[in-house]
């Protein structure tokens, strides 16, 4: 739902599948229950085939028949359009969003079909499978992660310590370097599927990933 307001706010025309049902509130995720594939991919079915889309972003996948079905209509009738992904695994509270087999699905399948990924330092962690803990190490797991298949990747610098805060774009074998100072708030619980929710209407809109 903040994914809609995002990418409403923004100028674009959201449509979505949904993949988990989730008790949630500013805190954090307290259960979470699956939707059955099959649904899934009828949702992804009819939406692209009627609507179609410019831009794909995927979230929180849950499980690893979600990852498959979802890469598979992808795949094929998502052609040549660019695909966020977002590999949401753990809520900041600690909840895991992904089961533990879909984390193989997640590497083998959707990586490589993403024009961009979006991991912060926990999941770039556990994708990369090193602690990163330093803006060295964000560097050590873009490059790490770009041979799995994603076209670019954004390392989200925000679980580092500091008043500064740093993201990381690798992208055409270079990075560009994003810094700020620390917004102080407690709200940050679903500010990385903003982000990326943000950055598909910016690719969808023909902005270029950079600006996006």
């Amino acid at each position: 739902q903040a994914d809609i307001k995002t990418v409403t706010m923004l100028g674009g025309y959201a449509t979505t599948a949904i993949t988990a049902l989730t008790a949630q509130n500013t805190l954090g995720v307290f259960d979470v229950m699956g939707v059955d594939p099959s649904f899934v991919r009828e949702q992804i079915r009819v939406v692209l085939d009627d609507i179609g889309a410019d831009a794909v972003k995927t979230g929180m996948l849950f499980s690893s028949k979600i990852i498959r079905v979802v890469a598979d209509e992808l795949e094929s009738r998502a052609t040549n359009i660019p695909i966020v992904v977002d590999p949401v695994m753990v809520a900041k509270g600690g909840h895991r969003l992904l089961l533990g087999d879909a984390e193989t699905a997640l590497r083998d399948r959707l990586l490589p079909m993403a024009a961009l990924l979006t991991p912060n330092l926990p999941e770039a962690e556990a994708l990369a499978g090193f602690p990163v803990r330093t803006e060295a190490d964000m560097r050590r797991a873009a490059e790490h992660l770009a041979r799995r298949g994603p076209k670019a990747i954004l390392m989200k610098g925000g679980h580092l310590e500091g008043d500064r805060v740093v993201d990381l774009l690798f992208h055409d074998g270079r990075f560009d370097r994003f810094e700020d100072a620390r917004i102080q708030s407690r709200n940050t619980h679903g500010t990385g599927c903003t982000l990326a929710s943000a950055i598909a209407a910016g690719l969808a809109q023909r902005m270029s990933l950079h600006d996006a």
